[in-house]
């Protein structure tokens, strides 16, 4: 394998932590992996890593290593980028993930323009409505909605989703039409599970600027969007959703806005990656249209 292709292996080998998993992001059989780290050990004479049964472990040369393979695969990438004057075609390998009524309904629709555009390049889009490890996974970046926690990662800013609080005219006919955050004592909301844990999202809302929250008792809680609108559609109780997302359920009566003066604050969307420095063309090509492609969605 040439230099540069084992050093690319090399680093992905270190940022995931394993040799299956390295191999999968980078679409070349676990062999492959494994002779390119070899070659690199035999032509530089150290163990890059610790192996075990269970893991991979960077040695001290190898930490020493990544960190110099890392500028150096930069600054080509870097230097290829100047000479190709930002014209040369997008190629390889694009995986992304993001929520998955997103995908389905925003990105889906538009995605044979943007791969005309781009014949040479291949997507591998993730919808699962989890929390994607992106370098584990070998992802090159994430949609993420509301507030962020892994400071580990670069986030780009995408703009708001607003909110809106919405049931089924079932539900409303059977429970009454809330008018004020007081009444929600007397009603149901489906719950959304936002970690792994099955922490609940509090019912929110703006008041004099300040958002405030309330635990509204629900029957279900869910942890997809998709079953989040069926559960409302199906006159489960109250949910809050993504203005966007139940546009056409509105307008065809499905679905019925209450409380309008009482939403929630707006949540922001971000595109998130693991490395500022080492950012592919294709990545940020692909952030851009994408950030062209929410204005119809984000506010």
């Amino acid at each position: 394998m040439d230099r540069l292709d084992a050093m690319r292996v090399f680093v992905r080998v270190a940022e995931t932590g394993n040799f299956t998993r390295a191999a999968e992001g980078l679409t070349l059989p676990r062999a492959t992996v494994s002779a390119a780290i070899q070659q690199l050990e035999a032509e530089w004479t150290t163990r890059l890593f610790h192996r075990t049964t269970r893991r991979v472990q960077l040695s001290r040369d190898g930490e020493a290593a990544l960190e110099r393979c890392r500028q150096l695969l930069f600054e080509l990438d870097e230097l290829q980028g100047y000479f190709a004057g930002g014209a040369a075609p997008l190629a390889g390998r694009l995986k992304v993930d993001m929520p998955s009524r997103f995908a389905r309904r925003v990105l889906a629709p538009s995605l044979p323009h943007f791969l005309a555009l781009h014949p040479g390049l291949t997507l591998e889009l993730g919808s699962s409505d989890r929390q994607v490890d992106l370098v584990r996974e070998g992802v090159d970046c994430v949609l993420r909605v509301g507030s962020l926690s892994d400071s580990s990662l670069v986030a780009r800013p995408l703009g708001e989703m607003p909110l809106i609080n919405c049931a089924s005219p079932d539900y409303l006919a059977r429970h009454g039409i809330p008018t004020h955050p007081d009444d929600l004592v007397d009603h149901w909301a489906v719950n959304y599970a936002v970690s792994a844990a099955g922490q609940v999202a509090a019912w929110s809302w703006l008041q004099d600027g300040h958002e405030q929250g309330l635990a509204v008792r629900g029957r279900v809680t869910v942890d997809n969007a998709e079953t989040y609108v069926a559960c409302a559609l199906a006159g489960m109780g109250l949910i809050q959703v993504p203005q966007h997302d139940v546009a056409d359920l509105i307008a065809g009566g499905r679905l019925v806005e209450v409380m309008p003066e009482w939403r929630a604050a707006p949540m922001p969307v971000w595109a998130v990656y693991p490395h500022r420095r080492h950012v592919p063309r294709r990545v940020q090509l692909f952030i851009d249209w994408l950030q062209t492609l929410l204005a119809g969605a984000v506010v």
